[in-house]
């Protein structure tokens, strides 16, 4: 279970204003469950979700997965997330040029404190690749995949040392919608070992992979809830509606 309570977040942008893009954030997520953060730009989804992974330290707050508190300010308490044993993909690829297919989903397990064979190292990698359909194309240049292949390729790096949380912020933002489909297909299956965390602005690809959404506003949460309430015909809020049904933003 993934608890988010009270997170506030706010940052001082470009002109010195200060920017709240988190306020009273609360939130909980059963194991093996795909959430997604739903809402148009600058709501606050993205900020959410990298207080989760630890890139950013909210300004109160406290996250825990079961009894293990990864932030907490009462407590003074800041895990850092290379030890949250999260993983994280973001919009751009972020491979790593100078490597292979391989190299690059091997990279955790190569850097992390627990160490292990290189034989051991490959079987994990190859198990991931697998499941990102990769496994063929191990020893190939990350640098001569497509950008859906690269896309998938950060996905078996983000889960190659077995991550509690898989988080996932706007993913298919920059590939086309032949492969965010196959995409969408990987982590389908994914979400029967793994909970994940699904950052979009996109309402059709919330409902179709997510068992609950949350949709934010201002920074702030408007509606959260299973699929058949959050995109019904009466959902909590209308700002929610309207969202959905693309009256606005």
């Amino acid at each position: 279970m993934l608890r988010v309570e009270g997170l506030f977040t706010e940052y001082p942008n470009e002109r010195g204003e200060i920017v709240k893009a988190a306020q009273d954030v609360t939130f909980s997520v059963p194991e093996g469950q795909l959430f997604t953060l739903l809402g148009p730009s600058g709501c606050g989804k993205t900020t959410t979700l990298r207080s989760i992974a630890g890139l950013e330290k909210p300004r109160l707050g406290e996250i825990a997965v079961g009894e293990r508190v990864v932030y907490s300010s009462q407590k003074g308490v800041f895990v850092t997330p290379n030890r949250r044993g999260f993983g994280m993909v973001f919009q751009s690829y972020a491979i790593w040029p100078h490597m292979n297919v391989m190299q690059n989903a091997a990279f955790p397990l190569e850097v992390g404190e627990k160490k292990l064979t290189r034989q051991q190292i490959r079987e994990k990698v190859m198990r991931v690749l697998t499941a990102v359909q990769l496994d063929h194309l191990a020893d190939r240049e990350a640098t001569k995949l497509s950008g859906g292949q690269q896309q998938r390729l950060t996905i078996a790096r983000a889960l190659s040392h077995e991550p509690e949380i898989l988080c996932l912020d706007e993913f298919s933002i920059a590939i086309d919608p032949v492969t965010t489909m196959r995409i969408e297909d990987v982590l389908k299956e994914l979400r029967k070992e793994i909970t994940i965390i699904l950052v979009t602005n996109l309402v059709q690809q919330a409902r179709r992979l997510a068992d609950r959404t949350m949709f934010l506003w201002n920074g702030e949460v408007v509606e959260l809830g299973t699929n058949e309430v959050v995109f019904s015909d009466s959902p909590r809020s209308r700002k929610t509606y309207e969202y959905v049904n693309g009256i606005f933003g």
